[in-house]
């Protein structure tokens, strides 16, 4: 999705210029002609993710404008615009909360590089506040990005299931992010801010499961030159996630049944039982009930873990969240990898709702990953996304800017024949702008697969712009083979 920048300024030409600018780089833009229908947008719906706002304005200040967003609590990043560049003026713009301050006229360059670093700032900030509630395991549910059906019936179930110390099933495909909603229970819990442990199960060698699980007593066996605390006694007092529970071996379903009923372990070599304060939530992508039809589950297992279940649902299932996840992706791979990568093209995410996504919620954020990575646009175009849309990556279109040389009565054309825009005519005179410049469009429609966002960068003009010298040229139908 488009950043939004609000421009707020009484100057309808100082909008009309600032908004052509940030066109051309694909950000969506928003005018308020006043402090006032700058703050009803900010506080009762609508929203920026910046704000570029002119200090002097007829009733409201842009000081005063600021002063009553902060008060509000909107966290927005605000870009004070000012004609007077004076020390007191830009000390008092950055004490109110602006960010930063451009002095009028502003450059292009000046311009996109200020909202750009703002949108960085602001996506920092909340990587930042994501990590430390990871790491603290205070991760909630307001924090599970979704706001699908399916999702919200998953969020109300967990709140619910927070509140207690009911164990927890969660079950559902790989990949539609089971472990992110067993960090929200724990997160949600009395338990929050207390130890959460992950246990894979179907990655333990099958001799060492007892140990790493319950913990083991030095000498208790060749090789067990220390005491080894175990899974339980980590998350003593918090939360044990048992991803993959259907992979763990019989005869530790036997075991892990004892410490859920009585609340105590037995480590190897230990001689005694030892008490632990653990929730259990479990996980599995497989269908638990059929396991234990066929012998694979323990029943009585399956009963005492199985008191609430949770089913996460497939990402084709609600697709309306993938824009949320997509842009939240964007977000933190712009900071983890250092972009700037604004978010993504109309018809790109129109190709990734349509996309059934069989690995779920882990392939579309590895995609998106690797789009950001190798993207050199503002947005992300299909062509940052190869195995999905199905469209190459486009190669820069080539234009002959010499004449060549050619035999004496060759007319040139033949010369020509691989120059993809031709600059001289058969007649060796150069051609009209207008001849030139058709001929460019259509190389560009069909070179990048009639995407209109990529042609009008990769030419260098805006997108309505483009669309108006198709028609002027005629080249509407080329446009529709290409498309």
């Amino acid at each position: 999705m488009a950043k939004t920048v609000l421009v707020v300024d009484d100057d309808p030409t100082q909008r009309r210029l600032i908004q052509a600018v940030l066109d051309r780089e694909g950000y969506a833009v928003v005018h308020a002609e006043s402090g006032g229908e700058a703050i009803d947008r900010l506080t009762k719906g609508g929203g920026a993710d910046v704000v570029l706002l002119d200090l002097v304005m007829p009733g409201l200040s842009g000081l005063e404008t600021l002063a009553e967003i902060r008060t509000a609590g909107v966290p927005v990043p605000v870009i004070v615009l000012t004609a007077n560049g004076g020390i007191e003026t830009v000390v008092k713009a950055m004490q109110a909360g602006a960010q930063d301050f451009f002095v009028k006229p502003v450059g292009p360059e000046r311009l996109l590089i200020g909202v750009r670093n703002a949108l960085q700032l602001t996506q920092l900030s909340a990587e930042i506040g994501r990590l430390k509630k990871h790491v603290s395991g205070r991760t909630s549910f307001d924090d599970i990005v979704g706001d699908s059906p399916p999702m919200r019936m998953v969020k109300a179930l967990g709140v619910r299931a927070a509140k207690s110390g009911i164990p927890v099933l969660i079950t559902g495909e790989s990949g539609v992010g089971k472990e992110v909603i067993a960090r929200a229970l724990h997160g949600a819990s009395d338990r929050a801010g207390k130890p959460f442990v992950a246990v894979n199960c179907g990655a333990l060698p099958a001799n060492l499961v007892e140990s790493i699980l319950f913990g083991h007593e030095k000498g208790a066996f060749t090789g067990a030159t220390d005491k080894h605390a175990g899974k339980f006694m980590e998350a003593n007092g918090g939360t044990l996630f048992l991803d993959e529970i259907g992979e763990l071996p019989l005869d530790m379903q036997v075991k892990l049944l004892r410490a859920l009923q009585e609340g105590e372990i037995d480590p190897v070599g230990s001689k005694r039982p030892v008490k632990v304060d653990v929730r259990i939530v479990s996980a599995t992508n497989r269908d638990p009930a059929q396991q234990v039809k066929e012998g694979a589950f323990r029943e009585d297992l399956f009963y005492r873990l199985n008191v609430f279940p949770i089913e996460a649902p497939a990402l084709r299932e609600r697709r309306e969240d993938i824009p949320a996840l997509v842009e939240h992706f964007i977000a933190r791979f712009n900071v983890e990898e250092g972009k700037r990568v604004a978010g993504c093209a109309a018809e790109t995410m129109a190709l990734l709702q349509a996309f059934d996504w069989p690995g779920n919620v882990r392939q579309l954020e590895n995609s998106i990953y690797r789009a950001l990575v190798l993207a050199d646009a503002p947005l992300l175009q299909p062509h940052d996304f190869p195995a999905i849309s199905g469209v190459a990556m486009p190669l820069n279109p080539i234009v002959s800017h010499e004449r060549a040389e050619t035999p004496a009565g060759d007319t040139g054309a033949e010369a020509q024949a691989d120059s993809p825009v031709r600059i001289i005519d058969a007649r060796g005179h150069v051609r009209t702008l207008e001849e030139i410049e058709r001929d460019l469009i259509q190389h560009a429609i069909e070179v990048y697969s009639g995407h209109m966002s990529e042609i009008a960068r990769r030419l260098g003009i805006g997108r309505s712009t483009l669309y108006r010298k198709v028609r002027e040229q005629g080249l509407e139908e080329q446009l529709k083979e290409a498309g």
